[in-house]
């Protein structure tokens, strides 16, 4: 049986770089307010004339071919892993796929949110081990900020989120490393915990219409951060060690733990959880925010660009975040 490796990383964020101080102007908050309980200190944002996230990933797309020494027509199959498609459909993967210039392979769309980007390499992994395809890219992207509430009203959600894509290439291998094992979880419990009601389907015509609507909210971030917090340092701390004994691991093995991007005061808890030092986790939601599905892979690329992953490491993904979902990665670099 084949092992599913990455061997290319890409990422792409866009150029607009919009600090707390700016977000300070604009409702009643600080960098100071923001940094305490967040540890974001920029994000970045598109410009509406210019980006999609089509065009994003196909940018984040050909940076992980050139480093995996492919061609875009080396790509078999897409999976594109997003909650804020550039349209409510088709997904992005036929979009991305338009913008590459493929003709007639397969697109996947993966709308797990803050997990999206695990949840799609675990279909990867499996479509190659079972020799379905011998090379997939997976994608993970988002254009947050078009859909914050910049107001003193949604300023706990609209401080928190950016824009950027990350992308990585999966092939197949006859080596000993690759995708060690892949560990997915939900609970729907929470869905409304963290959500974005509408625009959904299962409303009367009239409310599907936001030309009749006068309440808008329901297409605003809702978000109980109580509720997300407490879940998600329990769930984060279960997935890793359930990745860990699955391949008979410590803890004290990891080389690198690439956490999804969602608060730095969770990676700091998770790293005290797991007494990990430093230079063993990584962390740059600092600098872009949360970007949901794109936050690991753009995190991976940044790690491999500082040399932070080398061959033979143990590298460990984990995320947790809407519906609840949950998942974790260990991968033999």
């Amino acid at each position: 049986m084949k092992n599913a490796r990455i061997t290319g990383l890409g990422h792409y964020v866009p150029e607009r770089i919009v600090t707390n101080d700016e977000l300070s102007t604009l409702m009643d908050t600080s960098d100071e307010w923001i940094v305490e309980r967040t540890g974001i200190k920029e994000r970045r944002f598109i410009d509406p004339q210019k980006d999609t996230l089509a065009n994003m990933a196909a940018k984040a797309t050909k940076m992980a071919l050139e480093r995996a020494n492919l061609q875009n027509e080396d790509i078999e199959f897409i999976i594109f892993a997003t909650i804020t498609p550039d349209y409510f459909f088709p997904g992005n993967g036929v979009l991305l796929q338009r913008e590459l210039g493929l003709e007639s392979i397969g697109a996947l769309d993966v709308r797990n949110a803050c997990s999206g980007f695990i949840y799609g390499l675990s279909i990867a992994e499996q479509y190659i081990k079972a020799g379905t395809y011998k090379t997939i890219l997976v994608v993970g992207g988002e254009i947050q900020s078009t859909a914050l509430d910049i107001t003193d009203r949604g300023r706990s959600t609209a401080v928190i989120f950016g824009d950027g894509v990350g992308a990585t290439v999966v092939r197949a291998t006859d080596e000993k490393r690759g995708v060690l094992s892949t560990h997915l979880h939900a609970d729907g419990r929470f869905a409304e915990e963290l959500y974005v009601k509408d625009p959904g389907s299962s409303r009367p015509r009239e409310e599907r219409q936001p030309e009749q609507i006068l309440d808008t909210t329901g297409f605003k971030v809702h978000m109980n951060g109580n509720a997300v917090f407490k879940h998600a340092v329990v769930r984060f701390h279960e997935v890793i060690n359930e990745a860990l004994a699955a391949n008979h691991y410590k803890k004290e093995d990891i080389d690198l733990l690439v956490p999804h991007q969602a608060n730095l005061r969770i990676s700091k808890y998770l790293q005290e959880k797991l007494q990990l030092p430093d230079d063993k986790v990584y962390n740059n939601i600092m600098r872009y925010g949360n970007t949901t599905a794109a936050s690991i892979p753009i995190a991976m690329s940044e790690a491999w660009e500082e040399k932070k992953i080398k061959d033979n490491d143990l590298i460990c993904l984990a995320a947790f975040g809407s519906g609840f979902t949950w998942a974790s990665a260990l991968i033999k670099w």
